[in-house]
């Protein structure tokens, strides 16, 4: 480890390893830093992504796909079940493990230096700016210096906290999720089974998403406004008493997800957040891979020209902003009003609509023919959905 580079990343997800290869492959001198021992691990992600959002960035590999999924299936409060096949697009529950972990190679092949065990610890100044961080790195306290930092730390991210961004969410914008990994259960292949409800996940949903033939991650998100009555943990242990008595828990995995409008302010001298670290999570799903992916590749393209041009900024770095504003920020931003609108559904609208989709025949529905469907069954949702599209 050297004592100075031009970009120190922190944090070695999606969004970290996509940053380092980008602003290597660039020509700046970068570092990334990972505070585990082994990049993908723990994995704290359902796992879940489309093909489309994976292959923009990198070829997919069979070693990544634990599943290929074609089908979901929604159950509503009252159990019905609805099987919606995909039409053109393939799903993947990943090995998070593998993948992280190949992504990680690919940004060292484009030129990035990686460290696992370097808990960065805090930031270092110069003349009032970040200069560069503190780092533990397998025991040894160290002072890095670089030009710029790109905090790609994640949902729990302090980087942008310590430089005085504005990271915070409001209760009911942040899920707090649980999930077991298991086996010996019985779990229907190449599909994605979604429970929705009061009773299921109140202000989110509960997931199974197979992994192989006796194996599946699942897990829920609650809405933390809900949270204080009942935690994650004791309606993810209800469904799986109920549902599943006999399956063994390999891993276990607790942690928040905000499901709010990504951070407005992501940047400031010498600094750029990135990916779930900037929120940068759809607010629907909660999914996060590809948008990490994305901001990873956009701010580490800014990062590098920043370099280049020896301007790192604010103003400069407001490309990056500017950037991740055209490709998908907005569009979260919708996303976050169709979930409140959806939000405010009671159990007995999902069933009204789920009971209307049921009428479809199973190959004829899509997941434009459910939607629609759902504005037939509930006006008040047609309303809602297109003050998001007046942005009223």
């Amino acid at each position: 480890m050297k004592h100075k580079y031009d970009i120190i990343v922190v944090g070695g997800g999606p969004a970290g390893s996509m940053a380092a290869k980008y602003a290597a492959e660039n020509g700046a001198d970068v570092c990334l830093l990972e505070k585990t021992r082994d990049i993908g691990y723990p994995v704290r992600c359902g796992e879940a992504v489309g093909h489309a959002g994976i292959t923009q960035f990198v070829e997919m590999k069979d070693t990544w796909i634990a599943e290929k999924i074609n089908s979901c299936t929604l159950v509503s409060p009252d159990g019905t079940k609805l099987d919606v096949p995909f039409a053109n697009e393939t799903g993947y529950i990943l090995n998070r493990r593998i993948f992280d972990y190949d992504l990680s190679r690919i940004a060292s092949k484009a030129g990035a230096q990686i460290f696992t065990k370097a808990h960065v610890t805090g930031l270092i100044y110069r003349n009032n700016r970040i200069s560069g961080v503190k780092v533990n790195h397998i025991g040894e306290e160290k002072n890095i210096e670089a030009k710029l930092i790109i905090g790609a730390d994640g949902v729990d991210s302090r980087v942008g906290r310590w430089a005085g961004l504005k990271t915070t969410v409001k209760l009911r914008d942040m899920e707090a999720c649980m999930q077991y990994s298991v086996s010996n259960i019985d779990v229907k292949r190449n599909n994605m089974t979604m429970f929705v409800g009061q009773n299921y996940a109140p202000g989110g949903y509960l997931w199974i998403f197979p992994k192989g033939e006796d194996f599946a991650n699942i897990g829920l998100g609650i809405s933390g406004t809900y949270s204080k009555q009942k935690s994650a943990k004791k309606y993810l242990d209800e469904f799986m008493d109920r549902e599943y008595p006999n399956a063994s828990i390999h891993t276990s995995m607790c942690g928040g997800c905000p499901v709010a409008y990504p951070i407005k302010k992501p940047v400031a001298d010498n600094i750029m957040i990135i990916g779930d670290a900037a929120h940068h999570i759809n607010p629907v799903t909660g999914g996060g891979i590809t948008p990490a992916m994305k901001s990873g590749m956009l701010g580490g393209l800014v990062a590098a020209e920043a370099i280049k041009k020896n301007n790192v900024s604010e103003s400069f770095l407001n490309k990056y902003v500017k950037d991740i504003d055209r490709d998908f920020t907005k569009r979260h931003k919708t996303l976050y009003k169709i979930k409140e609108a959806i939000s405010k559904l009671s159990d007995d609208d999902i069933n009204g609509i789920a009971s209307k989709i049921d009428s479809i025949p199973v190959e004829k529905r899509t997941l434009q023919k459910v939607f629609m469907s759902s504005m037939i069954k509930k006006p008040s949702l047609v309303i809602d959905v297109l003050r998001v599209f007046a942005g009223i």
